[in-house]
């Protein structure tokens, strides 16, 4: 009988098909393995499982239920927010004979002794969290604001450059635009995690499962993938064209009248389709193959050899760009002296390219960091750490680039200007154009009662001069009529 009762002490059920798992009569487990049912994704009651100490589940936000009641630690937070390192495993320290023996004792208890720390894999974490997806109130106010002005910087600097008609939409400035229209994906991004934090908030491990197999999951980090590849390759184009055209430059100038043919509409035309097939061809794989690792939907380096693999491809062709960009523009400043006065324009766009590079790399820095760091299993920063690079720093050029074209390129703002001014011409001129027409009908209706009013005057006149006449008439008849007859009498 003991040992029958021992059976039932634990339970493995890991690698099935399970949807669904009733919980009658399991208040006896204390250990419950049910790792690789894919398709069980309902939450476990605790209730149900009172004695349960070890739990491998198949997904991370069903052991929240069984850790959710852990208090604080010294250092702030809960205990599922410390590193996973603490308990690789997910095991107890003590030997497995240890443990059998007492569940085996616990078995004969009348009463259950008072629920001791239950381990649970996988573990929770800042990338799985339970309560909120964003974590603290400073990541979850770094997200808004940089989803505001990302969305606000970016939607005025296309505007200034495809709608203002102060804008020729020349090579560098078409670069420029496309490059501010990718970077507001990005805020797109951030304000879609920072719409699902406010949905989810405070129970987010309730959806977490459903979220991280979505599609909306998937679309959000294919956006996010996009926005920061294909901006860093519109980037790199821009570099490399400001070198083109100063090598142009200096070409034109020489006795032979060489000049530079890489700069050709149709040149540029074809670098950016392929800047835009290259992004679209580095964040397809993730969405087919849903290897989305954290709840923020973006591949992070794992054990698995294909998500290491993405992800130094990633790292790798991240820095060759940037590695080619720095070398054009080296050589761009080694040609500067040789080179022809150039127009104002000009001299700005590449300042503002060079500014760009400048920016972006800095603010790669300690995103490369972070990637090598797990790339090569360094514990350069911890989870929470790497949270905050991930959401704050990431996509942080995606603010900074079209703030560096607003408020330091003075043909920014004259074309925004214009474009103010044109709108606002726009407008008054069709509110002139209604009032307009409304005072026109009001005149000529003004006309048109006047104009009867002249006709119904001159109609009286008219009558009023014909009986006149026939009063004057009849009365000439008689005055005649009487001379007449008086004649008569006389003769």
């Amino acid at each position: 009988m003991c040992m029958l009762r021992l059976l039932f002490v634990c339970s493995d059920l890991s690698s099935n098909q399970l949807s669904s798992l009733p919980l009658t009569g399991l208040e006896s487990l204390t250990h419950l393995r049910l790792a690789g049912n894919d398709q069980l994704m309902e939450s476990l009651p605790r209730e149900d499982l009172p004695r349960v100490r070890l739990m491998e589940l198949p997904y991370y936000f069903q052991c929240c239920a069984f850790i959710s009641c852990e208090r604080r630690g010294e250092g702030g937070g809960l205990w599922w927010e410390r590193e996973e390192a603490s308990h690789p495993t997910g095991r107890d320290s003590s030997s497995p004979a240890d443990q059998d023996w007492e569940d085996f004792l616990l078995e004969f208890e009348d009463e259950p002794k008072p629920q001791r720390s239950v381990h649970c894999s996988p573990t929770p974490g800042p990338f799985r969290p339970c309560l909120h997806l964003l974590g603290s109130w400073m990541i979850r106010g770094g997200v808004w604001l940089i989803a505001a002005i990302s969305l606000v910087s970016n939607s005025l600097v296309v505007l200034s450059v495809f709608l203002s008609p102060l804008s020729s939409v020349t090579p560098p400035k078409l670069l420029i635009g496309l490059l501010a229209l990718v970077n507001g994906l990005m805020g797109v991004w951030s304000g879609w995690l920072a719409a699902v934090d406010a949905w989810t908030f405070g129970s987010f491990w309730r959806f977490g499962v459903k979220w991280d197999s979505s599609f909306p999951c998937r679309l959000s980090g294919f956006l996010c993938l996009f926005a920061s590849q294909t901006g860093l390759f519109l980037l790199t184009a821009a570099a490399l064209e400001r070198c083109l055209w100063s090598g142009a430059a200096v070409c034109s100038d020489r006795p032979d009248g060489r000049s530079g043919c890489l700069l050709t509409p149709p040149a540029i035309r074809l670098s950016i389709c392929i800047c835009f097939l290259l992004g679209v061809t580095v964040s397809l794989p993730p969405v087919i193959t849903g290897n989305t690792s954290t709840s923020f939907c973006l591949p992070l380096p794992s054990s698995a050899s294909s998500s290491l693999a993405f992800a130094v491809s990633l790292v790798l062709i991240d820095s060759l760009c940037f590695l080619i960009m720095t070398l054009a523009y080296i050589r761009l400043y080694c040609r500067s002296n040789k080179a022809p006065p150039t127009s104002d324009e000009e001299v700005a766009l590449t300042r503002h390219v060079a500014w760009l590079l400048f920016s972006d790399c800095l603010l790669y820095l300690p995103v490369a960091s972070l990637s090598f760091s797990s790339l090569l299993r360094l514990p350069v920063a911890g989870p929470e750490v790497a949270k905050g690079i991930l959401l704050l720093v990431a996509p942080l050029p995606a603010c900074i680039n079209p703030l560096l074209y607003l408020l330091f390129n003075p043909l920014a703002r004259e074309e925004l200007a214009a474009l103010t001014a044109h709108t606002c011409t726009g407008v008054a001129t069709k509110r002139q154009g209604a009032a307009g027409g409304e005072q026109l009908d009001l005149t000529c209706d003004d006309d048109d009662a006047e104009k009867q009013s002249c006709d119904s005057t001159q109609a009286l006149v008219v009558f009023g001069g014909g009986r006149e006449e026939e009063e004057g008439g009849g009365r000439g008849s008689r005055k005649m009529k009487t001379s007449e007859a008086f004649d008569a009498l006389q003769h």
